[in-house]
């Protein structure tokens, strides 16, 4: 699978389409230029709190994968997208089952950087603030450490192949997205409560579990 690393604008890269002519697999390694909100295909830019976003300094942007919202910040956080043609043999018309391999090879990066995981195989478990942030549901290929998630994995399937979007943090704080998102105070409490243990960070191993999933995906 080949590696490309891409830096710059968040609104660009979710812009890159699936290359209709794409040979084979990629691995693309984005490094954000500023921290961004970036919102699921289906959510609207009013999810987002114009004031607390402009306070903050975060661009908001929507993916084209489905999902909830996450903060993505290239200090405390890991994004890589991986593309595939339906040429390759590790694309699946079944939908649930496509993601299984992907979310294997970040188990075994996990692994590698002493963090013992496993891969959710079943179908969409939702929750109640799960279409509002991504990490509040779970999904198949998701990987979880002890029931709570590690790593999201959206992705957007057209004629020319899938593109998986994974993403992953140091910790996790719901409020660090929910302080951005346009609730009602009571909601933003019920939903940190809700969210506080659905998902856990790898700590100071994210550098090291980058370089580890790197090289699961493209040795």
């Amino acid at each position: 699978m080949r590696h490309v690393a891409i830096s710059g604008s968040m609104a660009d890269f979710h812009a890159r389409p699936i290359p209709e002519d794409l040979a084979e697999a990629e691995v693309w390694e984005f490094h954000a230029d500023q921290r961004g909100l970036v919102l699921g295909s289906a959510q609207p830019e009013s999810t987002a709190d114009p004031v607390a976003v402009a306070v903050a300094g975060v661009q908001v942007v929507r993916r084209r994968s489905g999902g909830g919202a996450v903060l993505v910040d290239p200090a405390t956080s890991i994004w890589i997208d991986v593309v595939v043609p339906r040429t390759d043999p590790r694309w699946s018309d079944d939908v649930r089952a496509s993601t299984y391999w992907l979310g294997e090879a970040w188990q075994r990066a996990l692994t590698t950087v002493g963090i013992e995981t496993a891969v959710h195989r079943g179908g969409l478990e939702p929750s109640p603030w799960g279409r509002l942030v991504c990490f509040g549901g779970l999904g198949p290929g998701e990987v979880v450490r002890e029931g709570r998630k590690v790593v999201g994995i959206s992705q957007r399937r057209t004629r020319a192949g899938a593109r998986f979007q994974c993403i992953a943090y140091d910790r996790w704080d719901p409020t660090d997205v929910l302080d951005l998102l346009d609730l009602p105070d009571g909601d933003r409490l019920a939903a940190a409560a809700d969210l506080a243990g659905r998902a856990v960070g790898v700590g100071d191993r994210l550098a090291d579990l980058r370089a580890a999933v790197l090289h699961e995906l493209t040795a």
